[in-house]
């Protein structure tokens, strides 16, 4: 506490409430390492320092910040700034924290009370406080003196209409709200997403101030939607990520971790490869391992061509999207040339596949001109997912001239796509030099890629072309000099 407050200070602020009000009043960086000196148990950290100047810059401005684990953030930002928005300049009235659970949201409750209760000099300059619980579960502190509220719930409440006095909240705290279960699914990721925009900032006023702080749980999680809109100009807000090791491998927390062996020494009481990169450098690796490595990959510079001899045909997988607005999924359609059969089977995937937001008619246009320009032979085959309105697709193509096969996928998008992983690696599959960037990308980065469109096409393709065939006849006759020969053995296409 010296190094940020001088010790002659501290006194005098012990000794003069007047005195040390005027301070902290004005200065959250001074309130924290008073008020909260218990908590600083190493120098603080520059980081730490930029956390508390942007929570004390502005009432209204929003935050956002990804920090590793042990950082601090939740300490500065819940339970201490709360305290702080009520006692210094920003005189917050009504402020909401939330939680993922009702467990946790009481024990955060709990924490803040016993701070309170246990801070004699804190105690002093904002109590009285008494604590009360609602219709809704949650639980509020309530401080008359200030005529000001904390109240602590569930991001499974409603706060509907929720009031302290004539105040609506005006500063709301999300901490937490994920976690690696609900960010594995697009339906939990949208989940959270539309409770925030749905419920939680409608529940506040032009000038609510909101912070989000939290772990890095995926490339589509709460806060990197946050993180994208503001860069894309959709939303304001300062928004900052903080790994224990920057991009040059230097610690962030000189003050606790001295040296290299400090770091080594907290990796191995992690005990987890995956917890360490995710919740410690802040990279997205999915809690069940990699399914595709980049390494895997095989490539081609020329296509062998349509006109080979062992050519089969153009097939397609389409992934269906119903929906053409913003949060919906994507409409792909991934094709590849198919070569040879059995062992010498290759498959070839194109460049440029089409991954777009369309509705419906839209779709059936797409795939009728897709089938006139890139399928004309009758031996070219387009592959539908079978599911839910999907179903509905294969027949109205069919109205239009154009064969569909419905396809019963196998599995969740994790296994389907990991049937693949053979025939990648072992180069049955090759990839254009250039063209399919996105594709790879979302196959390498599956569970962590915002989207999955096309790795999804890509495995509905590859499954229902090799099943295809697998219910071939697995050889065809042809009479040369009397002979049997087996396609298979006289075709190579390398």
């Amino acid at each position: 506490m010296t190094k940020i407050i001088p010790t002659a200070l501290v006194n005098t602020m012990i000794k003069d409430r007047s005195v040390r009000t005027s301070i902290t009043k004005d200065s959250f960086l001074y309130f924290f390492h008073f008020y909260y000196a218990h908590y600083v148990k190493y120098e603080t950290a520059d980081f730490q320092k930029e956390i508390i100047h942007n929570l004390e810059k502005s009432a209204v401005e929003n935050l956002y910040v990804v920090a590793f684990r042990g950082s601090g953030k939740s300490t500065m930002v819940t339970t201490a700034y709360p305290i702080w928005a009520i006692l210094g300049k920003q005189q917050k009235k009504f402020c909401i924290i939330f939680c993922q659970t009702k467990a946790q949201a009481k024990q955060h409750m709990m924490n803040i009370r016993s701070e309170l209760e246990g801070n004699d000099v804190l105690k002093r300059d904002l109590g009285p406080f008494q604590e009360e619980s609602d219709e809704w579960g949650s639980h509020s502190l309530v401080f008359k003196k200030h005529g000001a509220r904390i109240t602590v719930a569930s991001s499974d409440q409603s706060i509907r209409g929720l009031r302290h006095n004539e105040h609506r909240p005006d500063l709301i705290i999300c901490d937490d709200v994920e976690d690696v279960q609900s960010t594995k699914t697009r339906e939990g990721r949208d989940k959270t997403y539309y409770w925030l925009r749905g419920e939680v900032i409608p529940a506040g006023d032009k000038t609510t101030r909101l912070i989000i702080v939290g772990n890095l749980l995926h490339e589509d999680s709460l806060l990197m939607r946050i993180k994208d809109e503001i860069a894309q100009g959709k939303a304001k807000g300062t928004f900052k990520e903080y790994p224990l090791l920057d991009k040059n491998d230097v610690c962030l927390w000189p003050g606790k971790y001295k040296d290299t062996k400090d770091v080594a020494d907290e990796k191995m009481k992690v005990a987890s490869e995956i917890s360490w990169q995710r919740e410690y450098l802040l990279r997205i690796i999915p809690s069940d391992g990699q399914v595709l490595y980049p390494e895997w990959f095989c490539y081609y510079d020329e296509l062998p061509g349509a006109s080979h001899i062992a050519y089969r045909g153009t097939y397609a997988g389409v992934d269906l999207a119903i929906s053409s607005k913003d949060a919906a999924d994507f409409t792909a359609i991934v094709s590849a040339h198919v070569y040879g059969r059995r062992e010498k089977m290759r498959i070839y995937i194109l460049p440029n596949p089409i991954c777009q937001k369309l509705n419906f008619p839209a779709q059936v246009d797409l795939m009728r001109n897709f089938k006139a320009t890139q399928m004309p032979r009758y031996t070219d085959k387009f592959f539908v997912e079978s599911v839910a309105y999907q179903e509905a697709l294969p027949q109205m193509l069919e109205l239009h001239g154009i064969e569909a096969q419905s396809v019963k996928p196998k599995g969740d998008k994790r296994t389907r796509l990991s049937l693949t992983s053979t025939s990648i690696k072992s180069g049955i599959i090759k990839f254009p030099r250039h063209g399919c960037e996105d594709l790879i990308r979302e196959m390498v980065g599956f569970e962590i890629e915002k989207h999955d469109d096309l790795a999804d096409a890509f495995s509905l393709l590859i499954n229902a072309t090799l099943d295809y065939h697998s219910q071939e006849s697995t050889w065809i006759m042809a009479f040369l000099g009397g002979d049997t020969i087996y396609y298979s053995d006289y075709v190579d296409v390398g």
